[in-house]
């Protein structure tokens, strides 16, 4: 079995898992939305923050930016191994490849902080 590097599952599988996953929930949170608004033609701000106060909305909503963050993080990591290697870059590679995870990762966790306060702030 092949071990993973992104931390985020034991294996690849786990990774793989985590992704197919994720992708459901982004998949019905579109769905959701996009339902939502056609059968809304008249929204207005008031039903929007109310939709968005409700406590499985905002369970809902974290999941699916938990599961954004987790696949992004996944498929450029897969990205950036298969990308930024000894062989197109040289000696340089590792350090580009390091520096381009430490970037993407400060990124996600800043998105991650954000639209938690996003989300539980709205009342």
């Amino acid at each position: 079995m092949v071990t993973s590097v992104t931390s985020f599952g034991r294996s690849g599988l786990y990774d793989w898992l985590i992704q197919r996953v994720g992708g459901s929930i982004m998949a019905a949170y579109t769905v959701f939305l996009t339902v939502y608004l056609v059968t809304t033609p008249e929204l207005t701000y008031e039903q929007w923050q109310s939709l968005y106060s409700q406590l499985w909305m905002r369970v809902f909503t974290l999941a699916t930016l938990l599961s954004f963050i987790s696949h992004a993080w996944i498929g450029l990591w897969v990205v950036l191994t298969d990308y930024l290697t000894t062989r197109l870059l040289g000696s340089k590679a590792t350090f580009l490849r390091i520096l381009a995870q430490i970037v993407l990762g400060a990124v996600a966790l800043t998105y991650l902080i954000w639209g938690i306060q996003v989300i539980w702030g709205v009342n």
